[in-house]
C-alpha cells in the first residue's frame, strides 16, 4: 500500500500542492491529473524519494518511504520524463542490460517483448537511431518482466502512438488484477475498467498562497 498523508510541496516559495492524501491499494490504477504547473512531475518526485516534501510523509507498507529506502525501490518500478535508455545500445541489448540489473531471476522472452511494444524488425538499431517514440517503447519493455507491485510512471504514453498506447493499456489492466499497483500521469483518455481505476486531480493553491 502507498499512501500519501499531508503531502505539502513549494517550489521557489510557491505552493504547488497543499496538505495532499490519498492512498494506492493493490489492484488499485491511480491517474493523476492536473494542468500544466500544478505539479504533477514534482508530486512523482517526491513519490520515488528524489525529493523532499516541504510537509508529510510518503509511506510504503505503513513506514514512511525515508526510514527503508533499498527495501522500497525493490518494490518499485519508476519511469520518469527520459526514457533512461543507453544510445550505443540497440534495443535488444539496452532490454538485456535492464533484465540483468533489475530481475534477473525472472525469465522473459525478449524478442516477444520487443514484438508487443512494436520494435519488430529493430532489435539490433542502436537506439540513438531510433525516433523518440521508439526509444520511449524500448523504456517501456521494462514493464513486460518486472515483478515490482509498485509501478510510478510519469507519462508514459509520451510519443506512443494509438495502438502502443492500447498494448500498455493491457500490460496495465493485467497488473492491477494480478494485485499490482500503478500511478501515472498522462493526458491520454484511458479505456481502463471503472473497478480498477480513478484519479485523483491537482489543483492549483489559492492566488497568493506561499511560503518563505
Amino acid at each position: 500500500m502507498l499512501q500519501c498523508k499531508n503531502l505539502t510541496c513549494v517550489r521557489e516559495e510557491r505552493v504547488l500542492f497543499n496538505n495532499l492524501n490519498f492512498t494506492l491499494a493493490p489492484g488499485e490504477i491511480l491517474q493523476v491529473e492536473g494542468p500544466n504547473g500544478v505539479g504533477k512531475t514534482s508530486l512523482f518526485r517526491l513519490l520515488v524519494g528524489l525529493s523532499t516534501p516541504y510537509e508529510g510523509e510518503v509511506h510504503w507498507q505503513h513506514q514512511s518511504i525515508a526510514l527503508d529506502r533499498d527495501a522500497y525501490y525493490q518494490n518499485m518500478l519508476y519511469l520518469g520524463h527520459k526514457s533512461g535508455v543507453k544510445p550505443e545500445l540497440t534495443a535488444l541489448e539496452n532490454l538485456h542490460y535492464f533484465h540483468q540489473l533489475f530481475n534477473p531471476k525472472v525469465e522473459f522472452d525478449a524478442w516477444e517483448i520487443l514484438t508487443l511494444v512494436g520494435l519488430a524488425g529493430y532489435e539490433n538499431v542502436p537506439t540513438a537511431q531510433l525516433s523518440a517514440g521508439q526509444q520511449r517503447r524500448v523504456a517501456l519493455a521494462r514493464m513486460w518482466f518486472s515483478d515490482c507491485p509498485l509501478w510510478i510512471l510519469d507519462e508514459p504514453f509520451t510519443a506512443i502512438d494509438k495502438n502502443g498506447v492500447q498494448v500498455i493499456e493491457k500490460l496495465l489492466i493485467k497488473h492491477a488484477e494480478k494485485g499490482g499497483m500503478v500511478i501515472l500521469t498522462t493526458h491520454q483518455d484511458l479505456l481502463l475498467p471503472p473497478q480498477l481505476y480513478k484519479k485523483l486531480t491537482l489543483q492549483k493553491p489559492a492566488a497568493g498562497e506561499q511560503y518563505v
